[in-house]
């Protein structure tokens, strides 16, 4: 069953059952691209943006108030999680997102007008350009929802890392008192603890979730009620204030009208810089991710100094194999988000005169970053990071058979002649003690002192002076 809708390009047949019109009929059949939808939180924030329009339509005299209510009505509906099955348009669809908008005032516009006991498809009761887009255009709402969107989702996203930088502190703690050799360009180097390795790590998750914050701040600014370029035409003097003061009191977001309507109209620099940090956060995520599978390698040919909990069987041919399928899954995001922060540089700098015409693809690229970077980092936590466990006995093991001990002797025996410790306890299999003892370049009681590995693991100014004789304070 169908009806009949007309509009500038002439009649169109529309489900007779849809809450969506005709414009949206067309881009559904103009791209079936992908078969991806618009984001769950792209929805909600554009019907957001369409119940505080009608609000300040109606503050500002220009919306009747039976339609304005009608339509604030049809938007709770859909914000309390119904017809959400009406925003059929794809992901890549016509530029600036007017599909996607015209998607939302269809379907409110419908649904608005069968609360005012008028049917679907007619807009005489309630018009989809004239009512639920009045004061606005394509090139405000879109930006304003994208902002919104990424907002709504950055609460969860900033939490998810502070759990995630918790975690990998009470394993710092845990991991105090293991010793272990540090290891540069993947090859031995001076002793340091477990501790202190997974310390680095919870900083490095921590100063990426102040880089979130700090860029965050910047989507607070809102191009709404600047229409078409920047200039406001058919928007009246009080919308954006009004719309603008809504929109903070329904997200509890600290939103403002933008200092510049015409730099947030033509700019996307905004999402572009939040798509960084989201890449600044996968890059320490991802790095992270790497070293647990490295520091697990084995059980028994491998590294082996932490061991990660078993979540599936890791081998359709080897059985007992159980790999480290959490930290892969991790990198796998880790290389999609970076992957999703080129288009979205890409398509910011795509920007063309008074308006970028790419949004939908920034709007989705950047909204499926910070998704699966927050379940990632959720299940990185809970089903790895929290169950690691050390083996202290062989990270001593490894530590006791390198040769980066050596580094202690160079302060009072040299450079060069360390260097030449060390190349005899690779040809001979000899401890560096053993080596520099038989040579007599130190007594026993200075090795004793310069080569523990407890010392040398010592915060710098502490091991000094015991490398020096000094007592420590």
């Amino acid at each position: 069953m169908h009806r009949l809708e007309r509009d500038s390009l002439g009649e169109h047949a529309v489900p007779a059952d849809a809450y969506f019109g005709i414009q949206t009929q067309r881009a559904s059949e103009n791209f079936p691209i992908s078969g991806l939808r618009a984001p769950e939180e792209l929805v909600t924030a554009t019907i957001l943006v369409k119940k505080a329009a009608a609000s300040a339509n109606m503050e500002t005299g220009t919306l009747p108030p039976d339609i304005g209510r009608a339509i604030m009505a049809a938007a709770d509906e859909i914000l309390a999680g119904q017809l959400r099955d009406q925003f059929i348009v794809d992901v890549y669809q016509a530029g600036a997102g007017t599909s996607h908008n015209m998607n939302a005032n269809e379907v409110l516009a419908n649904r608005a007008a069968e609360m005012l006991g008028g049917s679907k498809g007619s807009y005489d009761t309630v018009h989809p350009n004239d009512h639920v887009n009045m004061s606005q255009s394509t090139n405000d709402v879109f930006p304003t929802a994208t902002r919104i969107a990424l907002l709504l989702g950055h609460r969860p996203l900033v939490t998810s890392a502070r759990n995630l930088q918790a975690a990998l502190e009470d394993k710092a703690r845990e991991f105090a008192g293991v010793l272990k050799v540090g290891r540069t360009h993947l090859q031995d180097a001076v002793p340091m603890t477990l501790g202190e390795v997974f310390g680095g790590y919870a900083a490095c998750i921590e100063r990426a979730a102040e880089d979130l914050d700090a860029a965050s701040r910047q989507l607070t600014e809102l191009n709404l009620g600047a229409t078409a370029v920047g200039t406001g035409l058919n928007a009246s003097a009080d919308y954006a204030d009004a719309a603008v003061t809504s929109l903070a009191s329904y997200t509890t977001l600290p939103l403002q009208r933008a200092r510049n309507l015409f730099r947030v109209t033509q700019s996307m620099g905004d999402v572009a810089a939040y798509s960084g940090a989201m890449r600044r956060l996968s890059i320490e995520l991802g790095k992270i991710a790497s070293d647990f599978r490295l520091l697990s390698m084995g059980p028994r040919a491998g590294i082996s100094e932490i061991g990660l909990p078993a979540v599936q069987p890791g081998s359709s041919i080897m059985p007992g194999k159980v790999n480290p399928s959490i930290p892969e899954m991790v990198n796998q995001v880790c290389y999609q988000v970076m992957g999703c922060d080129v288009t979205v540089a890409m398509a910011c700098e795509a920007g063309q005169l008074e308006l970028n015409v790419m949004m939908p693809v920034i709007a989705w690229n950047a909204l499926h970053c910070s998704r699966i970077l927050r379940e990632s980092m959720t299940a990185l936590r809970v089903k790895c990071v929290e169950g690691i466990t050390a083996d202290p006995q062989r990270a001593r093991e490894l530590l006791d058979r390198s040769t980066a001990v050596a580094t202690a002797l160079s302060p009072r025996i040299g450079y060069a002649a360390t260097a030449e410790i060390a190349k005899e306890s690779v040809r001979t299999g000899q401890s560096i003690r053993e080596i520099a003892k038989a040579r007599g370049v130190l007594t026993e009681a200075e090795l004793d002192t310069l080569l523990s590995p407890e010392r040398m693991s010592t915060p710098a100014s502490a091991a000094s002076r015991l490398r020096r004789g000094e007592p420590q304070e």
